[in-house]
């Protein structure tokens, strides 16, 4: 795995949880997506850009105080992309509740930033996506 894509997602990681989103907009690449999906979610969409990502952390923060991305698990998916296991947790702005839920990405890194952020079921849906042997990601009800 290449240590400097581990390091970079460290880097970003340590930032968001240590200074907010805002910290971590100068290594999100303009074209930046990321698709968030049923069981992840409660508003699946597509968010493009460092607007896109803005407006995904700024859905959250109306709702909870405090957001933080816990990597467990980092795996080699080959040449700019690395798989991670993380679990997100926060508490809720009024309910002051922790939450906390399990989730697996692909990161597609470009030009020493973060250009797409993916989900996945498992971590052999992430890897075999990023091996192109599979196309297993998380869908929308109904969909193919």
């Amino acid at each position: 795995m290449a240590a400097a894509d581990v390091a970079l997602l460290q880097s970003l990681l340590g930032r968001l949880t240590a200074q907010g989103y805002q910290a971590i907009m100068p290594l999100v690449h303009p074209d930046f997506v990321m698709e968030t999906l049923p069981g992840i979610a409660a508003e699946p969409q597509v968010y493009r850009g460092r607007e896109g990502m803005r407006r995904w952390w700024e859905s959250f923060y109306e709702v909870m105080d405090r957001i933080e991305l816990r990597a467990l698990e980092y795996r080699d998916a080959g040449p700019g992309q690395v798989a991670i296991e993380f679990e997100l947790a926060a508490t809720g702005q009024t309910s002051g509740l922790g939450v906390t839920q399990r989730a697996f990405a692909l990161t597609r890194l470009r030009d020493g930033m973060l250009e797409r952020f993916e989900f996945f079921a498992s971590m052999e849906d992430a890897l075999a996506a990023a091996s192109g042997t599979a196309e297993r990601r998380l869908r929308p009800s109904g969909a193919n």
